[in-house]
């Protein structure tokens, strides 16, 4: 047992250090390729070339920085020079000045000398004397009259005893001077005036040699109080700036306060004045030829390191590329075999069998994969070396010998699907390619039955709806053509009927979506049964369906009893989601070639028909006349009136605005006082005359004009109440309508507030009136929007209630202070016992649920009374107002004030 343990004890390291070697041996092996080598090596090459370059940069670098501080101080000692000559030559001056006017007095002091040729030249000197209180006694060349009591050197010289001289800062604008002083003394020894020699400032820079200096070089002096007498820069001369002047003898480089350029700065004190000498030299000229040699270094290291690097990419990638090759044919059978086996095709490795001429006769299997064997039902080892034409079934060969042949000859890819019948597993839907290779080709076969049969459901699902199943628009459009074309060919005719489910919105708006779609569902499968098996049924869109009935005489007689059968079936009820409900059909009939010769003529004409039916009271089948166009073409011209009139109502148009606003009073039945009223609009057109709602408020909300036109009524409405309560009447509150289109905008609260807020109207004096089918579309969304209008203090009520879906569970929860009971329900009051009981639940359940109940529609005394003994608490009608302008409002107002 222990012999067995100490064995492989020892063999494990054996096996890690084999593992190492191996490791080794394979990263040397990539390492003596020539793509990896040869990059190496040219790493190094430009490596040890860069590092030389910039070593050479480097030193050059240093001689040029030391070359400029050696020429720095070279031209510092001979500025120097020349400085203290100069000023020496100006202190000899002022020294002889004072010695003559010692011997000659001040008036004969300048002519003695220049009988002598002690003067400086006038041009560039000039020579005054002046006495104690600044007044100049004497100049050359002439100054005239001068009082220099205020100046510098005046009041040093009198404060100074000893004998120093002054120098002064630069002065005189367009005719600068620096002005250089002695003391003179009476014979008592006490001060007697001043001797001054004035120098043209330029006169110390006039030794500037750009050859030496450059074009940005710096020379000048300063102060030893810190500000500069003279500075030239190029030929530039300036003065006054302040300078620290640095240590006595050294270079610096600094920039110098003026132009923000950097310079190798000397200064140097000179003896026997309080100047300093300063130079400079630009370091970018210094530098300048260095730069020139540094690019060069850097672009023949850049040239040298590309040509490197391009011979090394090239042969590099020449010997990647050798490599790969070798690679890939080491890995392609592997590939190949991996590839296949794993692959869902089947390949077929054939060689093509040559016969005279260069023909194909026929083709060798040389190898296939494990999909090929279960396509085919044959093993591998019965495949190879057959001759395809022998092994295969005869309708695969066939069907497939003519592309194998054709890509074999010219070497062009090719690709085709089929279905196979004679298979192991038949009617399955193949897909093949077919390439070329050298001396044969390969074949890849798939199975694509899946696909195709996901394919054939897109198809279905493009031409079909997906509630019902029924075509939909665009097969109808299809078949329609065809029967078209099939009735032209043979004298026949073709009808065509449009369906409209009359009150499905009314379903769809109350029971939800669901319940519509259910609905849609049912009476569409009602619908099929009663037609022909060469009839088509379509889904045109929402609740709209069409029929197609091709192959008719022409006769519309003929087709009746199976309209009449259809609409039959339509208006049997329907159970939706536990409810009974019923809905009807308005039908438009179209007759080819009699009411169009195309399809959309057709589709025009019998979808007018429809919408006659629909006018004709709903429930009933039209057959297509001519003049019902003109009803179409009448409500166009009305939208477009209706746009027009819209624009007469925005601010600002200088005409009368079309719409009006009546209203119509609504009275408290215990007390009959005037308490509100409801905003009622009416359409002033300027060639009809008044156009009645009823016309004009259905095509506003299709068209979309119903939210502007809101919009307008809530602004106005507001404006007139604020307008009454400025005029001191009593305070009502206004109702308006807002409409489903109107209720499903998602700025409905932001109109009503801007209105509110724009009049100055109080929010808990307007009043919104929503009927329960808009606020049973979207139920949560209707809530959150009627507690916003609640919260900012807006009243809501329950429109024509009674005539919806909505539950009472829904209705506990709306923001509501307020139930309007339906006109319907009012008109039959004093006969009807059915709207009396109606009336009397809708009262009860407002009462329960704390809701004021208000009826509309209230003509008659017997009506009034029937709801004051029921308690209803409000009523508006004709039996107190019809709906009358602002004016006779604020009469009525006037009158109860009264």
């Amino acid at each position: 047992m222990s012999t067995l343990a100490r064995s492989d004890r020892g063999a494990l390291p054996a096996r890690a250090v084999r593992s190492r070697r191996s490791l080794l041996s394979r990263w040397l092996g990539i390492g003596l390729e020539t793509y990896v080598s040869l990059p190496l090596f040219a790493l190094l090459l430009v490596g040890a070339l860069w590092f030389a370059t910039l070593h050479v940069i480097d030193s050059e670098r240093s001689a040029a920085q030391e070359a400029a501080l050696d020429a720095t101080r070279e031209l510092v000692d001979t500025y120097e020079a020349q400085m203290a000559r100069s000023l020496s030559g100006i202190d000899q001056t002022l020294r002889v000045l004072k010695y003559a006017v010692e011997q000659n007095g001040p008036t004969g002091a300048l002519p003695a000398l220049a009988a002598q040729g002690l003067l400086p030249p006038g041009l560039v000197f000039q020579v005054a004397i002046m006495n104690a209180d600044g007044r100049v006694l004497a100049s050359n060349p002439a100054l005239g009259a001068h009082d220099l009591s205020q100046a510098p050197w005046l009041a040093f010289h009198r404060n100074t005893p000893h004998d120093t001289p002054f120098v002064s800062e630069t002065s005189g604008g367009d005719e600068p001077h620096l002005h250089f002083t002695r003391r003179i003394n009476d014979a008592a020894g006490h001060f007697a005036g001043v001797a001054m020699v004035a120098v043209d400032p330029s006169y110390f820079t006039s030794s500037y040699e750009r050859s030496r200096q450059g074009e940005r070089g710096l020379l000048g002096l300063a102060g030893r109080d810190g500000i500069v007498r003279v500075l030239r820069i190029g030929e530039n001369v300036s003065w006054g700036q302040r300078f620290a002047p640095g240590a006595a003898d050294a270079v610096v480089l600094r920039d110098a306060g003026v132009d923000a350029e950097l310079r190798y700065t000397s200064t140097r004190p000179l003896n026997g004045f309080p100047l300093v000498a300063v130079v400079g030299l630009s370091q970018s000229e210094q530098m300048a030829q260095f730069e020139q040699g540094r690019r060069a270094w850097l672009l023949g290291a850049g040239a040298g390191t590309a040509l490197v690097l391009g011979v090394v990419t090239l042969v590099s990638a020449w010997s990647w590329q050798l490599a790969k090759a070798r690679r890939r044919e080491r890995r392609a059978q592997q590939t190949y075999a991996a590839a296949s086996e794993a692959s869902l095709d089947a390949f077929f490795v054939l060689r093509a069998v040559y016969g005279p001429g260069n023909s194909v006769l026929d083709f060798t299997i040389e190898a296939a994969n494990g999909r090929a064997e279960q396509l085919t039902g044959l093993s591998k080892q019965q495949m190879a070396g057959q001759r395809m034409s022998v092994l295969l079934p005869a309708s695969l060969g066939a069907c497939m010998f003519e592309d194998l042949a054709a890509v074999a000859t010219d070497g062009v890819a090719r690709e085709a699907e089929w279905q196979a019948q004679e298979l192991p597993l038949p009617d399955r839907w193949l897909y093949r390619q077919v390439v070329p290779v050298e001396g044969g080709v390969v074949a890849i076969v798939g199975d694509i039955t899946e696909r195709k049969t996901t394919e054939q459901r897109i198809r279905h699902l493009a031409h079909h709806d997906d509630l019902t199943g029924l075509p939909n628009r665009s097969l109808l459009r299809d078949r329609l053509g065809q029967a078209i074309r099939e009735a032209e060919r043979k004298g026949s005719a073709v009808g065509l009927a449009f369906i409209d489910l009359d009150g499905f919105k009314l379903v769809n708006d109350g029971l939800g979506h669901n319940a519509g779609d259910e609905l849609l569902k049912v009476v569409g499968a009602r619908m099929g049964r009663c037609l022909r098996r060469t009839d088509t049924l379509a889904r045109f869109g929402g609740d709209e369906f069409v029929i197609l009935l091709p192959d008719l005489s022409g006769d519309p007689m003929a087709i009746t009893p199976l309209l009449e059968k259809v609409r039959q079936a339509v208006t049997e009820p329907v159970l939706v989601e536990g409810q009974e409900v019923q809905v009807s059909s308005s039908i438009g009939v179209a007759f080819y070639p009699r009411d169009g010769a195309d399809t959309n003529t057709l589709m025009m004409n019998a979808d007018a028909a429809m919408y006659r039916a629909k006018d004709m009271g709903n429930n009933n089948v039209q057959f297509y006349a001519s003049e019902m166009n003109a009803s179409v073409e009448e409500k166009l011209v009305l939208l477009e009136g209706l746009r027009a009139a819209l624009d007469t109502c925005v601010d600002g148009y200088q005409g009368a605005c079309q719409f009006e606003l009546l209203y119509q009073p609504k009275v408290d039945l215990r007390t009959n006082r005037l308490f509100g009223v409801e905003a009622l609009i009416r359409w002033h057109h300027p060639e009809n005359g008044m156009v009645s709602p009823l016309r004009f408020i259905s095509l506003a909300e299709e068209s979309g004009l119903i939210v502007q036109i809101g919009e307008w009524v809530v602004r106005t409405a507001c404006r007139q109440v604020q307008a009454w309560r400025a005029a001191g009447l009593p305070p009502l509150s206004v109702s308006v309508n807002v409409s489903a289109r109107q209720f499903e905008e998602k700025r409905l609260v932001e109109r009503i507030e801007g209105a509110l807020r724009e009049t100055g109207l109080p929010p808990g004096a307007l009043e919104v009136e929503v009927t329960e089918s808009s606020i049973m579309r979207d139920l949560a969304r209707s809530i959150d929007k009627m507690r916003e209008l609640k919260a900012m203090g807006v009243s809501l009520s329950i429109d024509d209630f009674g005539t919806g879906y909505s539950s009472l569970s829904a209705l506990k929860s709306f923001p509501i202070s307020r139930l309007k009971i339906d006109k319907s329900f009012v008109s039959d009051l004093a006969e009807s016992q059915d709207d009396q009981a109606i009336a009397m639940a809708v009262i009860s359940l407002g009462h329960k649920l704390n809701l004021r109940v208000i009826a509309e529609g209230v003509e008659t005394e017997q009506q009034r009374d029937f709801l004051r003994a029921n308690d209803c608490d409000e009523m508006q009608g004709y039996l107190f107002s019809r709906p009358v302008p602002a004016h006779e409002i604020a009469a009525m107002l006037a009158v109860d004030q009264a």
